[in-house]
């Protein structure tokens, strides 16, 4: 689920493909996204030691890293420590060590040892730089069949995909991208050159490649990962979605019934090319030829929708097989995810349905490289009408525009058809937003930060999270809130608090599963465990962490406040939704809300948000056959969306229990029986 950024060294081969070279070495990698140089990656050689800087910064934030490590004569690790800060600033003090008694690590989800002399002689760093992978991979060219354990747990395998010749300023260069899988959900795509020294490390958005070749090797190695990639998941989508030419008719479910917020009777539910044909009481008479699906009685939901995405091709699978059948895009590569959408459509892969946002950025030495790009407001008007042209359904402003700006823009939106939402711009605050036209304010902290800030305080960078240390102070019944709450009030701003993340970011422990990942994480590879328990935010003292934990209670007193005063309130992640959301769900219903009204907000109440219950968000005959089936009953405990047996996106159904466990996943739920007529 993590996207980790992983690029490396030129080992020289004087001894087999790891031999450490016997004099002081440097080499120079650059960190790409979008076509911006945003960092690098700098690995110092000296005999078997190796020291190595890493920082890139995107959007105001990411990974600083030092490390130094001990080689053998094979140039496996001995001795590596790993100091720096994550990409949200938790500080990072993490170690390895190897003898002949064994392997004994410390990250931040803990220690770990492995005893004997056959315990792993590589390690998968946590927060590292990207030089474990590149190391392992060239290990892994020399071992038998390509696959070595790797500690602390898991098998990783090499697979060539692809051979090219690239020029730069080193001369022409033979690359050879791999596939490296085993270690986590999604595999690495690595480049290798002819001695097997890395060359580059690529996705479809990001690119860590060697110094000198990068500008001529970004694109074509991004859209070859990207590739890659969507033949990976085409193969999962041909043997894990199931179509029938005939009616499909799911017997014995109770419906989710949003506008009563309850359960019907049961029923039986019949679809045909992607849409529902027959509601009807259950035991009603089949037609010949019908494919029947055995419901066992359990609940039929309508899909859910994250409405803060940014969609990828992984995420699109996780998504619907957690029953997250729709998302609205906040921001992504334009291009990249009109491909995907477009894949998605002819059922090349598995994916939700996608609203698009347009994502504006003012240019900054802080701005993200997502989306378009204005240094004035003319530019910036400029792209609203580019996005109203391609049809996005809303601009989405973020955190360097200039606020002066806003008006401008907003106005142009409105007047093309589109609704207005975004961050609030730094140095302005969220009542200047909705005095100069937003529809939606997205994030809490956004909306908060404005209470606490003093002038001139800067936003673009980790302060706009740091910051809400100071929200246990706010009173959420006095005059600044109320100003801004009465304001949303009378000019219907709606928003999308994204709670799940602030609640990552504010309460989670190192060494402990995060608060949202508590039903799941058993479910999860070994990789992604350890993952999910760190820390998101930096807590450099414990007074610190009581502060980032007081700040989050203020934040849910704040969500509870301005749902009593009927606040359109959306459900949305910034984290990948699938398990997310269903986490987002539960931290909804902490906010004065039953279940069912939890589950009839992520579902009619959001498509009618978004212009589309006549096609989405119950389930009644004519609208698209998008709905999840669980066994329990999630109008008394939410907690039972998460056991999913079945996902029907489009008329396609899928079932979680065969595919999860190919991604490494522990099944929460059976498939039900299917029986196709001869």
């Amino acid at each position: 689920m993590k996207f980790r950024l992983i690029a490396a060294t030129a080992l020289a081969n004087a001894l087999p493909f790891l031999a450490v070279p016997a004099f002081a070495d440097t080499s120079d990698y650059r960190v790409i996204m979008q076509d911006h140089d945003i960092g690098h990656l700098t690995i110092t050689r000296d005999g078997p030691k190796v020291a190595v800087d890493y920082d890139y910064k995107q959007n105001g934030r990411g990974p600083t890293i030092k490390e130094e490590l001990k080689l053998d004569a094979d140039g496996a690790p001995l001795d590596w420590k790993i100091t720096g800060r994550t990409t949200f600033g938790n500080a990072v003090a993490e170690s390895f060590k190897r003898s002949g008694a064994g392997v004994s690590w410390h990250d931040l989800a803990g220690p770990g040892m492995i005893k004997g002399k056959d315990a792993p002689r590589w390690y998968a760093t946590q927060n590292g730089s990207p030089l474990d992978t590149a190391m392992l991979a060239k290990a892994l060219l020399a071992a038998p069949g390509h696959t070595l354990p790797v500690a602390p747990g898991g098998n990783a395998t090499l697979t060539e995909k692809d051979r090219r010749t690239l020029d730069g300023t080193g001369g022409k260069l033979e690359v050879i991208t791999y596939e490296l899988s085993g270690l986590s959900l999604t595999p690495t795509y690595i480049s290798l050159d002819a001695k097997g020294d890395l060359f580059s490390i690529e996705s479809s958005d990001f690119f860590i490649g060697r110094a000198g070749y990068e500008k001529g090797a970004d694109a074509p190695m991004r859209a070859l990962a990207e590739g890659l990639a969507s033949s990976r998941l085409g193969e999962i989508q041909a043997k894990g979605a199931h179509n029938w030419a005939v009616p499909v008719r799911l017997r014995n479910v109770r419906l989710f019934d949003p506008v009563a917020k309850a359960l019907t009777s049961p029923r039986d539910v019949v679809w045909y090319r992607g849409r529902i044909s027959e509601v009807v009481p259950t035991g009603s008479i089949s037609t010949p030829g019908e494919v029947q699906i055995e419901g066992n009685f359990g609940t039929l939901i309508p899909g859910l929708t994250d409405m803060h995405a940014h969609l990828g091709q992984e995420d699109a699978l996780m998504n619907v097989l957690a029953g997250v059948t729709s998302v609205r895009d906040m921001g992504n590569n334009n291009a990249v995810l009109d491909k995907l959408i477009e894949r998605i459509g002819k059922g090349e892969v598995a994916g939700p349905r996608v609203t698009r946002s347009g994502f504006l950025e003012g240019k900054s030495p802080f701005n993200s490289a997502t989306g378009i790009l204005a240094a004035s407001e003319t530019e910036a008007v400029k792209g609203v009408r580019w996005y109203a042209a391609h049809g996005y359904w809303q601009l989405k402003i973020y955190n360097s525009v200039n606020p002066d700006w806003v008006p401008a823009m907003a106005s142009e939106a409105h007047k093309l058809g589109m609704r207005v939402a975004g961050h609030v711009p730094a140095f302005s605050s969220a009542d200047a937003m909705i005095a100069a036209g937003y529809d939606e304010i997205t994030h809490v902290n956004q909306l908060m930060l404005g209470w606490v800030l003093n002038p001139g305080e800067d936003t673009r960078t980790l302060f706009r999270f740091t910051a809400m240390r100071r929200f246990p102070t706010i009173d959420v019944h006095g005059p600044k809130v109320s100003a801004t709450l009465d304001a949303m009030v009378a000019k219907h701003v709606s928003h999308e608090p994204t709670i799940g993340i602030h609640e990552l970011g504010l309460t989670a422990l190192d060494g402990q599963p995060n608060p949202g990942a508590i039903d799941y994480i058993d479910h999860m590879p070994p990789g992604e465990q350890r993952n999910l328990k760190q820390a998101l935010f930096g807590a450099d003292t414990p007074q610190q962490r009581a502060e980032y934990v007081a700040a989050f209670g203020k934040v849910m007193e704040t969500l509870t406040e301005m749902n009593k005063r009927g606040i359109m309130l959306i459900p949305g992640t910034d984290t990948g939704g699938a398990f997310t959301l269903h986490r987002e769900l539960e931290l909804f219903g902490k906010l004065g809300m039953t279940p069912a009204e939890v589950l009839a907000r992520d579902t009619l109440d959001v498509a009618r948000y978004m212009g589309q219950d006549q096609m989405l968000g119950s389930i009644s005959r004519g609208k698209y056959a998008d709905f999840f089936l669980v066994p329990g009953d999630p109008t008394k405990d939410l907690k039972a969306i998460k056991a999913i047996a079945m996902v029907v996106k489009g008329g396609t159904a899928y079932f979680p229990s065969e595919i999860y466990p190919k991604l490494g996943i522990k099944p929460f739920a059976d498939a039900p029986k299917v029986t196709v007529e001869k």
